[in-house]
């Protein structure tokens, strides 16, 4: 369902990407409602945006992945539309469906593209891909990625010197398959494609930072089917985006007593660090313990690793234990394989 307009979003996520949407939304002149559990009341994603529905329980089957409640939330506060931050939701034909039905416009590929290309809901596990928008046009900022993961979860990416090489044949068909909208790709160790996800990604701020443009501008674009408004910077740039976690056992709650990285910046800003949590706030142990997002664009990918190390680079004491000193470790190592002219780090 394309909409002309859309002045009202529901926010389907939380933690640091869903404070970067509500953020990006303010500055675009869009109202923002969030959504929360029982056990993430105050959350900062919820003060930031303009109103909050309560989901649920704490558990995420009766909250943040439940269909009817989410939307019977978009209903009660009389949204346009409904975006979803995380690929578990954006990918989640079932809910895609739902929106629609009842009159609501969501803000990314259709229920039936998502099913025909597996819209599982994962963030990409290959160590290579790209991210793209995808409109009637072609896919537009595409943007190579390589990625440095521990325990199968993505810490640190970034853009390699040399690129990718060819797209593969599935991938630059998907705008004739119909997808419209943000998109990650995986590409498997033989070139082809491995994974298509939706939604915001953890290293879609690589995109933001190597082009200068607005992710959430590029997903409202695709839902109205209006071009954006702000153009892109010169480019592209080299990019990195890095993911702070809590080192917490699983289940384990805890609270944060200091500042966390917090750079605002519009796009074209060359580092942009968001936190998902203030101090004072407590860190609840049913969740992914994301802490904050830091990516910085640069001349080449080692400048740009540099500065998010910077950020990270002898924290304050957090109240909670995180993962800030082996992440600089990775991105230092990335940055004396990436210095110009010399091999990539793989």
């Amino acid at each position: 369902m394309v909409q002309a307009t859309v002045e009202s979003v529901l926010v389907a996520g939380r933690g640091p990407m869903a404070c970067a949407v509500v953020q990006a939304c303010r500055r675009l002149g869009v109202k923002t409602v969030a959504v929360f559990s029982e056990v993430e009341r105050g959350a900062r994603h919820m003060r930031l945006a303009d109103e909050s529905v309560l989901l649920g329980p704490a558990p995420a089957a009766e909250s943040y992945l439940a269909v009817n409640r989410l939307v019977e939330a978009a209903r009660r506060s009389r949204v346009d539309a409904v975006l979803p931050v995380p690929p578990a939701l954006a990918g989640y034909a079932a809910l895609a469906d739902a929106v629609m039905a009842a009159g609501l416009t969501w803000i990314g590929p259709d229920a039936e593209v998502l099913e025909r290309l597996g819209g599982d809901g994962v963030e990409p596990a290959s160590e290579r891909g790209f991210l793209a928008w995808v409109d009637d046009d072609g896919l537009h900022h595409v943007t190579p990625v390589l990625r440095d993961r521990a325990g199968g979860t993505t810490q640190v990416s970034w853009t390699p010197t040399t690129g990718l090489g060819p797209l593969p044949p599935a991938a630059q068909r998907l705008p004739d398959l119909g997808w419209r909208g943000l998109v990650t790709v995986g590409i498997d160790p033989d070139g082809e494609l491995a994974e298509v996800a939706a939604g915001f990604s953890l290293d879609m701020a690589v995109l933001e930072r190597a082009h200068g443009v607005d992710a959430v501008e590029l997903a409202l674009a695709s839902a109205t089917g209006r071009h954006p408004r702000s153009t892109p910077a010169a480019g592209p740039w080299s990019a990195v985006a890095v993911q702070l976690r809590s080192t917490l056992p699983a289940g384990t709650a805890g609270r944060v007593t200091g500042e966390l990285p917090d750079v605002p910046g519009r796009p074209t800003a060359p580092l942009v660090a968001v936190r998902g949590y203030d101090p004072g706030d407590r860190l609840d142990g049913w969740y992914d313990a994301l802490l904050a997002t830091v990516s910085a664009a640069g001349p080449d990918a080692a400048t740009a690793a540099r500065a998010a190390a910077d950020v990270l680079t002898g924290l304050p004491e957090t109240g909670v234990p995180h993962d800030g000193p082996e992440i600089c470790a990775t991105l230092h190592r990335i940055a004396g394989a990436l210095v110009p002219g010399g091999p990539d780090h793989t």
